[in-house]
């Protein structure tokens, strides 16, 4: 009796064995939002907008409610693809060459790839347009994708000039190369998503689908519009007892928009959900929604103060949803404090890749609160900062711990009186500052921040910038845009400016060609510096050109700056892009 018992507990153990080898490992699919803030769903209270997908979704789903991102949207794209603060990783900005992570980075696309999921982004990378930086460079199979932060913006430099139709009928870049598509942004991206998981569904995918919307320009298809053009979105909280900001008249259009294009997204999240009902593969796919940062415009945000840029609540907080029917309940939400830098430890634990272990993950595991093994975030502590460029010290900086929040918005040296501290459990929209009265607990919090704040700025990747490889056979032609370019503060469109790309050059001959914004006057003087070389080119056309070409140029072996200017009648230009292609 006994052997039988033992015998059938083997075969009980070895069936569960096999049956844990065959099963597939679970799909991933990762979506964010561009600009959404935390007010933008009508699950979070919005009597204005309708979402009905994604408040399905939210009540299907594992809700963190004390969920935090970065104030901006690259850092935060970098700290989700690697589960690391960005300043570990070299981006520390939007634009001005700090959009640019590590090609050292190991991102949650490589660790999958390692476990053989197949992988794809489609919508916004901005964390690097050239190689070795692209996504096809850190993981990705398969890329639909825009430049730079946004599209119409300067860097991406296919859908800029179309203006106030740029987020229609654009060219995009499907795995590194070129390609007009048709139709709406948002419409393309989902779509281009859903063939994807189509395409792959019988072995494991992760699929990273970046919405760029409701980021500016704000560009929707009338259908959507004509829902929202007659309401006014500042009605209807006079009596929630939550603060409420003033909103201008062009913030109210704005939020119209804003609006119109989350619907939009939500109507492409309904066919996408479709889809995974139709595959019978829903229950076997984990999906993650959530999004950048706060809103860029006045409006609604469940009362939190701040918008995108800030570190104060508004900035950061975001709305994220994590369902996955085979692994765990739904209908359920938790407190914790949580960021996405817990998204990679999180699908590590779940899928069963390894962390990397030999630099700093700063992110931390969500599924013991998933299962209810851990109920609070004990220690762990949320550091947040923006400003253009670099860090400065208690310029927009802030950090939380314990329902506690310093924040500083003052000078280097001021005392503990200038920062602000707010005990969040009990004032969640951060009105009443306590730094005078509880001055132990904000220098107490200002000690924490200050540790992390000199660690993250003494981090390789930040004292040595990540380099653009230029003449790699890699990417040949190369195209540098101005998101990527260094030089003076606040590079956009202007034409007069001081900038230039940190390169490194495999030396040879090149071909060289200098895009301007607008066509610039004949006669004048072409320059590129490249290390001790300068090389120079006299315009010889007779009208003003747009484009200026040189042929045959040597470049050494540099790695530094490739700076470009031409200069005509005393005033200095510089290029809106300048293409490379190594010819020997």
């Amino acid at each position: 009796m006994q052997r039988s018992i033992f015998t059938l507990l083997l075969f009980v153990s070895a069936s569960l064995c096999f049956a844990q080898q065959n099963q597939k490992k679970p799909n991933i699919i990762l979506i964010i939002t561009d600009d959404q803030g935390y007010g933008d769903l009508g699950s979070t209270g919005n009597p204005h907008i309708n979402t009905p997908t994604l408040d399905a979704f939210a009540a299907e789903s594992v809700h963190f409610t004390n969920f935090y991102v970065s104030p901006v949207c690259a850092p935060t794209r970098a700290s989700l693809m690697t589960g690391r603060y960005s300043l570990r990783t070299g981006v520390r900005d939007t634009y001005n060459g700090g959009a640019m992570m590590a090609s050292s980075e190991i991102t949650i696309a490589e660790l999958l790839k390692s476990k053989d999921y197949t992988t794809g982004l489609f919508g916004k990378w901005h964390l690097g347009d050239n190689y070795p930086m692209r996504p096809s460079d850190q993981g990705f199979d398969e890329s639909v994708m825009h430049l730079s932060g946004g599209m119409g913006q300067v860097g991406d430099i296919t859908t800029y000039y179309q203006g106030d139709r740029s987020y229609f009928d654009p060219v995009l870049w499907h795995n590194n190369q070129q390609e007009r598509y048709e139709g709406y942004c948002s419409d393309i991206f989902a779509e281009e998503a859903i063939n994807f998981i189509e395409k792959n569904k019988d072995k494991p995918f992760f699929t990273y689908l970046a919405f760029n919307a409701p980021h500016t320009p704000l560009q929707v298809p009338d259908e959507y519009y004509q829902k929202y053009k007659d309401i006014d979105p500042s009605a209807g909280f006079d009596e929630d007892g939550k603060p409420f900001y003033p909103m201008s008249e062009n913030d109210k259009e704005d939020a119209r928009k804003v609006y119109a294009m989350v619907e939009n997204i939500d109507d492409n999240l309904k066919k996408l959900f479709r889809k995974l009902v139709e595959l019978e593969i829903e229950d076997n796919t984990i999906v993650i929604f959530m999004t950048d940062n706060g809103p860029q415009q006045q409006r609604y945000v469940d009362g939190l103060k701040g918008k995108k840029g800030s570190t104060f609540q508004g900035g950061i907080r975001a709305p994220f949803f994590i369902r996955y029917p085979d692994g765990f309940a739904g209908n359920q939400e938790i407190n914790a404090l949580s960021a996405h830098l817990d998204v990679l430890p999180t699908l590590a634990d779940l899928v069963g890749f390894e962390v990397p272990q030999d630099r700093r993950i700063d992110g931390q595991s969500l599924l013991p609160y998933i299962t209810g093994e851990k109920e609070n975030a004990g220690n762990k502590s949320y550091f947040a900062y923006w400003n253009r460029k670099y860090p400065e010290l208690y310029e927009n900086i802030s950090i939380q711990k314990g329902g506690w929040k310093l924040v500083g918005n003052t000078g280097h040296n001021s005392d503990i009186e200038a920062f602000e501290l707010y005990d969040l459990s009990r004032d969640p929209y951060e009105e009443n500052n306590l730094s005078a009265s509880n001055s132990a607990k904000a220098l107490e919090l200002k000690s924490e921040l200050d540790e992390i704040y000199q660690e993250l700025i003494n981090e390789e990747n930040l004292i040595t910038p990540p380099l653009i490889q230029v003449g790699n056979k890699a990417e040949n032609p190369i195209i540098l845009n101005r998101n990527d370019a260094s030089g003076e503060r606040g590079i956009w469109a202007q034409e007069d400016i001081f900038g230039y790309w940190k390169v490194a050059i495999e030396p040879g001959l090149y071909d060289i060609k200098f895009k301007f914004v607008k066509p610039v006057p004949s006669k004048g003087k072409m320059t590129l510096e490249t290390g001790n070389r300068a090389n120079i080119e006299i315009d010889q056309s007779t009208q003003p050109v747009d484009i200026l070409v040189m042929k045959g140029v040597k470049l050494d072996k540099i790695e530094g700056e490739l700076l470009p200017f031409y200069t005509v009648e005393g005033k200095r230009y510089f290029p809106f892009w300048v293409e490379l292609e190594k010819i020997e």
